[in-house]
């Protein structure tokens, strides 16, 4: 009886006071993901693989799962240790990245068009950043100091993917192959904006170490 009347008391305390998820986790889950589906990216900018390819688009479904899985969760919070506001946007810049990468391969299947140097170098890039923001979320919930360094290094690899984007525009618009211009210019810009989404998040982690700290 005694455990019985326990149980119906946990149940109660549980309905009243219910606990808090781990969104700490939750969002170092999801930039994991992220970090995996940029991985494969660099992957395909290297070898050119129609099977890694396809890993992307598989790797986009599991992203979003995770997404909704976190926008449930936060959906059905009590309390969040952090800014509600905060935490969505992460969620849904940490979603937008691994887009970008899945729109970035069918695009170029669609084109007929294969991977070159700048398009590569954008991708390792957007992988630092990624794995800058994995770390920071990381070290969000047991050292937030220390993720601020993170969440710089993550907006410093997109500056460095804006430069880059604009020279390979500098050096792709020379003579007269105007289809084939165009036609890669859509890349490059699925690429930085993969980058700028990144850099978004990082200024949400910024956001929510600047409220914590």
């Amino acid at each position: 009886m005694a455990d019985a009347a326990d149980s119906v008391w946990r149940q109660v305390l549980d309905r009243i006071f219910p606990k808090t998820a781990n969104f700490f986790e939750l969002l170092y889950e999801q930039a994991h993901q992220v970090v995996h589906t940029v991985e494969l990216l660099v992957q395909f900018m290297e070898h050119f693989e129609p099977e890694i390819g396809e890993r992307i688009r598989e790797d986009e479904h599991a992203a979003d799962k995770v997404k909704v899985r976190n926008l449930h969760t936060l959906n059905e919070a009590f309390s969040t240790p952090m800014d509600r506001e905060d935490i969505y946007r992460a969620i849904t810049t940490l979603d937008e990245v691994v887009n970008y990468c899945k729109d970035t391969v069918s695009e170029m299947n669609a084109l007929g068009l294969q991977p070159d140097a700048y398009t590569l170098d954008m991708a390792r890039l957007l992988h630092d950043g990624c794995v800058a923001l994995m770390a920071g979320f990381e070290k969000l919930g047991h050292a937030p100091v220390e993720a601020t360094d993170c969440a710089d290094a993550a907006r410093k690899a997109e500056r460095r993917m804006e430069k880059l984007y604009r020279k390979a525009l500098a050096n792709l618009f020379q003579g007269d192959d105007y289809i084939n211009m165009f036609k890669r210019r859509e890349i490059y810009r699925h690429l930085t904006n993969a980058g700028e989404r990144m850099a978004a998040c990082a200024n949400t982690l910024h956001d929510i170490l600047v409220k914590m700290v």
